[in-house]
């Protein structure tokens, strides 16, 4: 879990640079932009290596027993998740009120799992991303009011192919994706 748990850190760290508008651009500055992203890159992709070997490795220790609906609502909360994602590289109209529908996907994606999953490693993973993601959307805030975010849209048909795609990708994920790369058979 330990493992885990640094990777979860380095990964959040990371994330949190952006929150740091002074910091993000002095950082940019010394290293140019090219260095920064790709050091960014490496280290969020590091962390999440992390994350993965050390959650499969982690013992299963019980904290609490999921209720017995959660499997019911972690289905439905997982539903946008992916035309959520597929929105945040294709605006369309949707995105643009959702305004930041990355964050929003990490959000229920995170709480999807806390209602179904008791265990000490899991609360951890899933409720420190989770965490993270409300503090980001807070700070998305501020960063948009001082016009350093500005939030993307595009026509109206970008939301029904990012719908479309998104339903397929859930739907394949559901069926093969989760059992093949999670090792959890969700039907």
């Amino acid at each position: 879990m330990l493992i885990m748990t640094l990777g979860l850190a380095l990964f959040v760290l990371i994330h949190l640079v952006p929150t740091a508008p002074e910091l993000r651009s002095g950082l940019v500055q010394r290293m140019g932009e090219g260095a920064y992203k790709g050091l960014f890159s490496l280290v969020a992709l590091a962390g999440f290596a992390l994350i993965v070997a050390g959650y499969a490795k982690g013992k299963h220790i019980g904290v609490w027993t999921p209720p017995a609906w959660g499997r019911h609502a972690t289905m439905a909360l997982m539903l946008p998740v992916f035309p959520l994602l597929v929105m945040a590289y294709l605006p369309g109209r949707f995105s643009a009120r959702v305004r930041h529908p990355m964050i929003t996907a990490v959000k229920l994606w995170a709480l999807a799992h806390l209602l179904v999953r008791g265990d000490l490693k899991s609360l951890i993973l899933f409720g420190g991303l989770l965490a993270w993601a409300v503090y980001d959307r807070i700070s998305l805030k501020s960063r948009e009011r001082a016009g350093l975010v500005t939030i993307r849209s595009g026509p109206a048909r970008n939301d029904v192919i990012a719908l479309v795609i998104g339903l397929a990708l859930y739907l394949l994920f559901v069926k093969w994706g989760h059992p093949y790369l999670i090792g959890v058979p969700i039907v």
